[in-house]
């Protein structure tokens, strides 16, 4: 069901959206979870971490087109909010076809270049025949992870999280019931958990594409053929998008980059603590996504009050959710550690570098909310700006010169301070910026 965030009570109705996204996003991340788990338990460290470095190095080249993801939320809110329903049906037909296209190009180029790629992180030669082989057979899948991504990611701009959530439920499900049987039971090891993982998303796809193919009219789905001014809208604001989110995941490679430098221990341990990271952070960003498609409703339908309420309430809900979320981890980050990996050297080092960065994870929260709701003006390029300064002249120059003082003790710190700092960064654009004046489909019919 579709929502207008137009009308009504905020606090409610962000707490209904969010709820699913998180739910979803719980989901998404457990299939990585669930995979890393039984590569961890089954085929040991080396696996562990052969499947840890190539889960970035996808992220990274993948970032391109799933950024994308920024500019349809943005955009199809903000057509939402105007009620515009041809500009629907005119972008949707814009959007799959670079999609397809980019998806090939991504996936092709990605399956030929896996070794330069891995050598660009410094992947330990154990490790490589291992990550070549994950990767390769998930680039081969491009199509059907951005495909249903698309389609979630366009529902929850209508409003409607609750749709993509049972997507992500069905993939999840898929990927938990595949993997033993494929890794240990055809002995496929850990080339089973990419076909696992691959196989789960194409079910997740064509599921997606079927539930749309019977509700054209529900969500207003009519495709109608593009002009130029769609194309340069979405280039507008998916180039900026998909760049940011190079920039992020460009800058978490070079991270792992300065831990594998530290041996098999540490990239083992660092990558069980970013399982759980990423998983700990989910509230925060189904928050930044939620304020982000409220608000772009709000500024599509010209309602600047209720995208204040919306940012206010948002920094509320954030602060509150990742007080708590830290201090539970600070008391259970052992135990957590312990799912993923038993080698006492790794374990200490993911206990540490989770009870450190646990004390930060408020701020980073801050960043999604005030990027979110930034982000929902169509002000990508302020937002990617932003995300130079968080990863580039902060996270990565503070890791790098922790580890000076502190060896691979100082990544979880470096990290941490980065969070503060660019929470400042993002909050004074939000609060002093010009992004109110970003002006959308000027130039469509």
């Amino acid at each position: 069901m579709t929502n207008d965030f137009t009308v009504g009570p905020i606090p409610g109705k962000l707490f209904l959206f969010s709820l699913p996204i998180l739910l979803a996003n719980l989901l998404q991340a457990a299939m990585q979870l669930i995979s890393g788990l039984w590569v961890g338990n089954l085929l040991g460290s080396e696996a562990f971490a052969a499947v840890t470095v190539a889960t970035t190095v996808l992220a990274v080249v993948l970032a391109f087109v799933l950024g994308m993801n920024n500019a349809i939320l943005t955009i199809f809110a903000q057509l939402r909010g105007a009620g515009d329903t041809y500009g629907i049906g005119a972008f949707l037909s814009a959007f799959t076809i670079l999609l397809v296209i980019l998806s090939a190009l991504v996936g092709a180029g990605g399956y030929f270049l896996v070794e330069p790629l891995l050598a660009l992180f410094n992947t330990p030669l154990s490790i490589i025949d291992a990550a070549k082989g994950y990767l390769q057979i998930n680039f081969a899948g491009t199509l059907f992870l951005v495909g249903y991504n698309f389609i979630g990611t366009m529902l929850r701009a209508f409003g409607d999280s609750r749709t993509p959530l049972y997507f992500v439920l069905l993939a999840t499900v898929l990927v938990t019931g595949l993997s033993p049987l494929l890794i240990d039971g055809l002995e496929l090891g850990v080339n089973g958990a990419a076909w696992a993982m691959v196989l789960a998303q194409a079910v997740a796809f064509l599921y997606s594409l079927i539930y749309l193919a019977k509700r054209p009219d529900q969500y207003h789905l009519n495709p109608r053929r593009p002009g130029v001014a769609e194309f340069r809208t979405i280039l507008q604001l998916g180039i900026p998008s998909s760049i940011q989110m190079i920039v992020i995941y460009a800058g978490t490679g070079v991270i792992l980059s300065l831990v594998n430098v530290y041996g098999n221990e540490v990239v083992a341990g660092f990558g069980a603590a970013q399982r759980l990271d990423s998983i700990i952070l989910l509230p925060a960003v189904a928050l930044g996504m939620a304020v982000n498609a409220m608000a772009a409703q709000n500024i599509g339908a010209n309602k600047w009050p209720r995208v204040t309420q919306i940012t206010s309430t948002g920094v509320i809900f954030n602060m509150s959710i990742m007080i708590v979320v830290a201090g539970m981890l600070l008391a259970w980050a052992e135990p957590l550690i312990r799912l993923f990996i038993q080698d006492a050297a790794s374990v200490a080092f993911g206990v540490s570098y989770l009870r450190t960065i646990a004390i930060f994870y408020p701020f980073i929260g801050l960043n999604f909310i005030f990027n979110g709701v930034v982000r929902g003006s169509g002000a990508m390029f302020q937002v990617l700006a932003l995300n130079v300064i968080s990863l580039w002249i902060l996270r990565v120059p503070l890791a790098y010169g922790l580890t000076i003082l502190h060896d691979e003790h100082g990544i979880a710190l470096g990290i941490g301070l980065s969070f503060v700092l660019s929470s400042l960064f993002s909050m004074a654009y939000y609060r002093w910026g010009g992004w109110r004046s970003k002006k959308l489909f000027e130039a469509n019919p």
